[in-house]
């Protein structure tokens, strides 16, 4: 084949050295526009993991590599006057100039030619490589070739918040480290590593607004070589920073652009490396993507014997899956790095923990493989400041109590509000004492009921239960009971109205399908239908509120006469008081639409009802919808101003949900998907949240809680599947000191000798 690659980066190089191994016949010919000895940046850095998948590609260059690198396996982070260490991370630092010059000399050895200072025109591609068989297109961030094609490779560039410079230095730092410094416009944090045996790779990155605060948008390289060299003085114990960018001004400090393609393919032509996709530094992926594009493109080549265009198919099925979980890791790294003054609050401890599972890839047992003393030092804390006082031994994060108003929660397990539809004309039955006494005798430390409706007309199936009638207290009662006696959970009522989204069929005959038959009339705050099928919503009155907020009073007042421990409104997932907050179902123009403040006023007003007849040393939460995924809707902006609302009114809790207020809405499904938008209410607003959503196993629930990013952690179809799935967690991580019923202490001990301890691994 004859072979073009436009760009002499990692990506080009090193899949022209395994071509070439592949069959030496192949014509090879790669066009860089800068000379061999150029570049910009000084180290790059890999995982231990990165090197193993360079295994078994190319001997020869590996070896050399290997040769070069500096190895370390520490992390230390300096943070408000303290130094932290996390030990067996694994990483390697080389010179980004010595990297691409032994895949330079390795391509030479096997006969690539190689045409330095070349300015390649994407004309060039239908005329003088109108030849070529394949031409990969490693021309980077800025990609001609990407960019003459836009209409086909449908690229979305993201250019994130802050501004970062990439220096170098003479210190020489033992470890992977990492620098916050306050200033007083802003924070400015250090990705420091040491590359080779002179020099550090010295990356200063910081918010824009800061950055402009300081004046660094209008300095020249030596400008910004002074503030730098000032402010981390400190770290830099007398060495100099130094950049190889001094030609340049302001421009020296870059925006980070996350760029993704629909394709990456046009007939022969193959995007690749950042052409094609870009990972933020922070996770050091950039150039591991690169190098793992090329031994994919390779593999498929040699798979693929004279069909380059089924090679590049299947090329761009694999790797695609590949690099969007990389990309969903970088996206969570850079937003954190983008927030550190959302966690400036949280105890050193805590902020480590944070910025190291940041990515959501590392966990909390994955840490524990790694360095075990560290997170058994973090749980000692955590359990240390969750009792207020020093633990006999560590606990697991999900195990540490937690205390809200007069209410002491054993544990931070949540069963979450499922809908049962199970009730008779609002009222539980055998059917829920049995479901929520199995579960509250399954360990965890707080049981929810489904959302219960404040009104026949509220609603959302014939089977939701209610709490509008003296049956409904005394049915409940029974239940609440029954946890009380048996188990040490609490036991919250969730209540609720469902608005434009009632008078529909049960969850298995039809979610959100209303009723062939027997259809009530619902309400809404404007007249906007859930969809063409459902109902159009009555406008509310004035009066219609009034009565709704009362009825929302009645029963907060029977769920105190129920005994009920905790009490939630549910402002979420498209019902009532959810249709008020959004700007998708409200657009009424009286004191009740428009502004997020009047959007707000009807759901305060039934919490605040609630709050004024419900016991002071009881708790009461929230559930919102954090973010509408619909352009127009609510996001995390407005779900921090939610929450500091009802903070304001008198909320303990926030239960931090997402979307299901609009047919047309679009989530990011993936692990613990919502958990960001907890992390940010929670440490924004400050004020305890929930963490829920496809939260599925105990090293994500212990990973959440150890990083401050909720309070609780709520468990549905996981509780669904094992009403004891706290129990079983706890033996599954030599917990001994979970509570079990006393009947079930058999159990436990067999459970016990037969378990050996379970490490959930993400993947």
């Amino acid at each position: 084949m004859r072979v073009v690659c436009i760009g002499g980066g990692p990506a080009g190089l090193y899949f022209s050295i395994l071509l070439k191994k592949q069959d030496p016949s192949h014509d090879i010919v790669v066009y860089e526009r800068n000379r061999p000895y150029d570049t910009f940046g000084w180290g790059v850095v890999f995982s231990d993991q990165t090197l193993q998948n360079l295994a078994g590609a190319d001997e020869p260059s590996k070896q050399d590599i290997l040769d070069a690198f500096a190895h370390w396996d520490d992390i230390d982070v300096h943070f408000k006057g303290r130094s932290i260490t996390s030990g067996g991370h694994g990483f390697c630092g080389i010179g980004r100039k010595r990297l691409l010059n032994i895949l330079q000399d390795r391509a030479r050895d096997l006969g690539v030619r190689l045409e330095f200072e070349s300015e390649i025109e994407v004309d060039d591609l239908t005329t003088r490589f109108a030849d070529a068989d394949l031409i990969i297109a490693s021309d980077g961030l800025n990609s001609k070739v990407r960019s003459r094609w836009a209409d086909h490779f449908r690229p979305s560039i993201d250019v994130r918040k802050n501004k970062f410079v990439w220096l170098g230095t003479t210190r020489l730092f033992d470890a992977f480290t990492f620098i916050f410094k306050k200033t007083e416009h802003g924070w400015f944090q250090v990705h420091a590593y040491r590359y080779d045996r002179e020099h550090s790779t010295f990356i200063v990155e910081t918010r824009e607004e800061t950055w402009r605060a300081h004046g660094l948008d209008t300095g020249d390289a030596d400008e910004t070589v002074r503030f730098c060299s000032d402010l981390f003085a400190e770290w830099l114990d007398g060495h100099p920073l130094l950049t190889n960018m001094r030609h340049l001004r302001s421009s020296q400090w870059i925006s980070f652009p996350r760029i993704t393609c629909e394709t990456w393919v046009k007939d022969n032509v193959v995007l690749m490396g950042d052409a094609a996709h870009t990972a933020h530094f922070s996770i050091g992926s950039g150039t591991k993507l690169a190098l793992e594009d090329a031994i994919a493109l390779a593999r498929e080549v040699e798979k693929h014997p004279g069909d380059v265009r089924a090679a590049l198919t299947a090329y761009e099925d694999e790797r695609k899956i590949e690099v969007l979980k990389i990309q969903a890791a970088a996206r969570n790294s850079t937003e954190w790095f983008e927030s550190v003054s959302r966690y400036e609050n949280l105890e050193p401890e805590q902020f480590v923990y944070s910025m190291l599972t940041r990515s959501q890839r590392i966990s909390h047992e994955n840490l524990r493989l790694r360095d075990r003393s560290f997170v058994e030092d973090m749980e000692r804390w955590f359990g240390d400041s969750a009792a207020g006082r020093p633990q006999q031994m560590p606990v697991p994060p999900m195990f540490a109590p937690f205390a809200l108003r007069g209410m002491t929660l054993a544990n931070r397990v949540v069963v979450s509000p499922m809908a049962t539809y199970s009730a008779v004309d609002g009222a539980p039955n055998d059917f829920h004492l049995v479901h929520y006494g199995a579960r509250a005798m399954g360990g965890a430390g707080l049981v929810y009921t489904e959302m219960t409706c404040v009104s026949a007309e509220g609603r959302i199936t014939p089977g939701c239960p209610g709490m509008y009638d003296r049956a409904h207290v005394a049915a409940w009662k029974r239940v609440v009971d029954f946890v009380h006696a048996r188990s040490e959970a609490k036991i919250c009522l969730q209540l609720g109205h469902s608005g434009p989204k009632g008078s529909t069929k049960v969850g298995w005959e039809g979610y959100d399908v209303p009723l062939d038959t027997g259809n009530w009339p619902i309400w809404g705050p404007s007249a906007v239908a859930w969809s063409a099928e459902n109902q159009m919503p009555r406008v509310m009155t004035a009066a219609d509120m009034a009565m709704v907020v009362d009825q929302h009073r009645q029963a907060v007042q029977s769920a105190v006469e129920a005994g009920f421990d905790m009490v939630e409104l549910h402002a979420a997932h498209g019902y009532l008081l959810s249709a008020f907050l959004t700007p998708l179902t409200n657009t009424r123009t009286d004191a009740y639409g428009g502004s997020l403040e009047n959007r707000l006023r009807f759901p305060l007003e039934v919490f605040r009802a609630m709050r004024a007849v419900w016991p002071v040393d009881r708790p009461m939460a929230v559930r919102i919808s954090a973010h509408d995924w619909v352009e127009g809707g609510n996001t995390a902006d407005e779900a921090v101003e939610i929450a500091r609302a009802f903070k304001a009114a008198g909320a303990d809790l926030i239960d931090v949900s997402a979307g299901q207020t609009s047919t047309a809405a679009k989530p990011v499904y993936g692990r613990m998907f919502q958990t960001p938008f907890a992390d940010r209410v929670r440490n924004e607003a400050g004020i305890a949240t929930m963490a829920v959503g496809n939260i599925t196993d105990f090293d994500q629930v212990n990973s959440i809680l150890a990083a401050g990013r909720a309070d609780l952690c709520a468990l549905a179809r996981p509780h669904l599947a094992d009403p004891a799935w706290t129990l079983r967690a706890a033996v599954a991580q030599g917990h001994a000191a979970q509570w079990w019923p006393k009947p079930y202490l058999a159990g436990k001990a067999q459970a016990e000798r037969l378990t050996v301890r379970e490490v959930p691994v993400q993947v």
